[in-house]
């Protein structure tokens, strides 16, 4: 029993949270909900792909405000219907009432579904525009966080930021906030993706100074193409150090050069976080699993190199 919740749900399936705390590395993946009869084939060949690895669990994201709630819903149902995968349904405050929110939640209750990531999420006008609240509904991830553990016997996870929250005053009001999560209820927490090792061990320091003990999942993507990396540093402000640039551009004429220098920065970043006692590693996917496949492998071999040279380079 932790925090006065089962340590396993109904019908055996452990929580997210039971599956950290067995000390054991965490390897997950995640995925977002597919536009297009063609990306949902994409979508499914990935997963039953990483379902091959046994992650620990695969995550499903919520679009901007809250624009793929039902996508959201009903692939994270599926995963937990009709694969072997823990599913973690992510649940966003953007543009959700209360009695929404409640109606998410339920609908993931009633397909199974224990594990949630509470997220604030980007302001309905986009990122770097002022965050408003639905005028019935929540301000803040804290509170979302203690919505959902007011309703049943869930396991919440939460977001942090190794680069700063953008909107964040500081790195330390930051770490307050990972804090705040922490209190009201959160058993884990998923990062932003970010470049820097130190980043994160500086992070989960401060966070561990002010009480907040809970395992901090880095969160990492392989980069396969540089202007669509350079787009998510610039609205989510995420640091892009000149030693990861550098390298993709010096080879950014070549495709698969490119692709492999991104598995390469990648799989440098979790070795130093796995050594430095990070509990484990979240993929971001963008739904092919390819790249993220390739790092989670040669993470465990000997000859990283020839890993998966079998594979197509699908991204």
């Amino acid at each position: 029993m932790a925090n006065g919740l089962p340590s396993t749900l109904p019908g055996g399936t452990p929580t997210i949270r039971e599956l950290l705390a067995t000390g054991d590395r965490s390897f997950s993946f995640e995925f977002f909900p597919p536009k297009t009869p063609e990306a949902e084939e994409v979508l499914w060949r990935s997963i039953r792909e990483i379902e091959q690895l046994r992650p620990t669990f695969v995550s499903i994201t919520y679009g901007a405000g809250g624009t793929t709630r039902d996508g959201t819903i009903r692939v994270t149902e599926r995963v937990a219907q009709d694969t072997s995968l823990t599913p973690l349904g992510h649940l966003t405050c953007v543009a959700h009432s209360r009695d929404e929110l409640r109606s998410v939640i339920g609908a993931y209750a009633g397909s199974g579904v224990r594990n949630m990531l509470a997220l604030r999420g980007d302001p309905p006008g986009g990122p770097n525009q002022p965050w408003v609240a639905h005028p019935e509904g929540l301000n803040h991830a804290v509170e979302l966080v203690e919505l959902i553990r007011s309703l049943g016997d869930f396991c919440v996870g939460v977001a942090a930021f190794p680069d700063k929250h953008p909107e964040a005053t500081s790195l330390e009001a930051d770490a307050q906030v990972l804090a705040a999560k922490a209190a009201a209820g959160a058993d884990y927490a998923i990062t932003q993706m970010f470049f820097g090792a130190d980043d994160y061990f500086r992070l989960v320091d401060r966070a561990a100074a002010l009480g907040c003990d809970i395992p901090v999942l880095p969160g990492i993507m392989p980069v396969t193409n540089i202007k669509q990396i350079q787009r998510m540093a610039e609205l989510t402000g995420m640091a892009l150090p000149t030693a990861v640039t550098d390298r993709l551009l010096a080879v950014e004429d070549d495709t698969a050069a490119v692709r492999a220098v991104g598995i390469e920065i990648a799989t440098d970043l979790c070795e130093r976080l796995l050594a430095g006692g990070a509990p484990g590693i979240h993929f971001i996917t963008l739904n092919r699993s390819t790249a993220t496949r390739q790092v989670f492998l040669n993470l465990r071999s000997s000859s990283p190199t020839t890993a998966l040279s079998s594979l197509p380079a699908q991204g």
